[in-house]
């Protein structure tokens, strides 16, 4: 069959979803509302794409890898949205991750005739897509295909390469992502999750019954994922330091300095978990057993997001986002007054944490980390909004405060000492 002949088959099947849905959805028609982004500023060089909100940040999967989303839903008809400028902005967006390993997902729903791309521009899109964007994109899923999905990777299976396909995942339901990823991080267009309700329904001939979470159980004695700080210092004799990321900073700056791409990796899922269910027991993890400098690295940027309120605070978040707005002379001096107003544990903590990455920003011409490098791993795991995610246009304030941070750590952290604090 030849290409056209795919083509022809590729819109006859998009124009069978579509019907599909159609009748789906009976005589209710959802309009998506437009997308309100308060972060999102009339001078981003996208704004006419952004604003849409077709691509999202969602976290991070299960390995630590950052999240970018892609929902057809959200695209307005061909004629009010330049795909050109969508690839750019695509691009755009992932230049700020792929120096990182990273997870996309594809939210099929909603794709129509109406605002389909060309398949000319698909096939631009793939080929601009180079070994830069490819080599650490680590998983891609496909939610909701259809046979149209099918119809179009016959069309592009001559020029797409063996392992790239290997790192797609079609999942029927949205409950399939909760295996892979934060479920809840995720920003799910509501007419995704309608859609995903009336698939369900026509399975089983109703809708799935709610499921009942069980109430959450009191941590272990030791626990140290996904607990307060406080609590952490009380189970161990006051130390201001968690021990996890005391020994992981140390082990990191004994043996892992001059590591090329040092906290850009992640690691074996299970293995993450295995360590964190030693330290959660309170035994001792010996990092030389595993042969792998990334586990003691994911360790550490594991703890940083699973504790219960960032190490930054929610009340720090919008302080935060503002640093843009300051005048770039006087952004190190904010910067300063937020940390400030830290709690003094959390400010602790803090200042061990970025004299370490301080030291690991000026090993820059051996391990490629520079604080540029390094606020884009940390930034969201040091910061994040108390409700939702943080939004793609807030990234880059909340990425500039955590280069700021380790850039000018001695000229921000040394007017104020904390008995008790140490340094790695």
């Amino acid at each position: 069959m030849s290409e056209i002949d795919y083509e022809k088959l590729a819109e006859i099947e998009l124009q069978k979803d579509e019907a599909e849905d159609t009748q789906s959805e009976q005589e209710e028609t959802f309009m998506p509302p437009a997308l309100e982004d308060p972060e999102l500023n009339i001078n981003h060089p996208y704004y006419d794409v952004a604003r849409h909100g077709i691509i999202q940040l969602a976290g991070d999967d299960n390995s630590g890898r950052k999240v970018i989303t892609f929902s057809c839903c959200r695209m307005p008809p061909s004629h009010q949205l330049n795909h050109t400028r969508l690839l750019e902005y695509l691009k755009y967006t992932l230049d700020q991750y792929v120096e990182n390993d990273y997870t996309v997902v594809y939210f099929h729903y909603g794709l129509k005739s109406v605002n389909k791309p060309s398949m000319k521009w698909l096939q631009t899109a793939y080929k601009e897509f180079d070994r830069k964007y490819k080599k650490n994109l680590k998983a891609l899923y496909v939610v909701h295909p259809t046979n149209f999905i099918k119809i179009l990777w016959n069309i592009f299976k001559p020029i797409i390469s063996h392992k790239f396909g290997k790192k797609i995942t079609y999942l029927n339901y949205l409950s399939d992502l909760r295996e892979h990823l934060k479920y809840d991080q995720l920003n799910i267009p509501p007419e995704v999750i309608r859609h995903d309700e009336n698939l369900r329904g026509k399975q089983k001939g109703k809708l799935p019954p709610v499921v009942k979470v069980p109430p959450p159980r009191p941590p272990l004695p030791m626990q140290q994922f996904g607990v307060s700080l406080q609590y952490i210092k009380d189970k161990n004799k006051g130390e201001l330091i968690p021990p996890v990321m005391k020994e992981t900073v140390s082990y990191l700056k004994r043996k892992g300095l001059q590591v090329e791409g040092l906290f850009r990796r992640s690691a074996s899922i299970q293995t993450i978990k295995d360590v964190q269910k030693l330290y959660n027991q309170g035994k001792s993890v010996n990092f030389d057993d595993y042969q792998d400098i990334h586990i003691p690295a994911v360790i550490l940027k594991t703890f940083l997001r699973e504790l219960p309120q960032p190490l930054l605070t929610f009340e720090c978040y919008d302080h935060i986002i503002g640093i843009t707005s300051v005048e770039s002379s006087l952004r190190v001096t904010r910067c300063k007054q937020i940390i400030q107003g830290l709690p003094e544990h959390n400010y602790v903590v803090l200042k061990y944490l970025i004299c370490f990455l301080h030291l690991v920003s000026q090993e820059s011409i051996y391990n490629r980390m520079t604080a540029s490098s390094l606020a884009c791993v940390f930034g969201l795991n040091l910061i994040w909004p108390s409700k939702g995610t943080a939004s793609l246009s807030a990234l880059v304030p909340l990425n500039l405060f955590t280069e700021l941070l380790i850039d000018f750590y001695t000229n921000i952290f040394n007017s104020r000492t904390v008995p008790g604090e140490i340094l790695p």
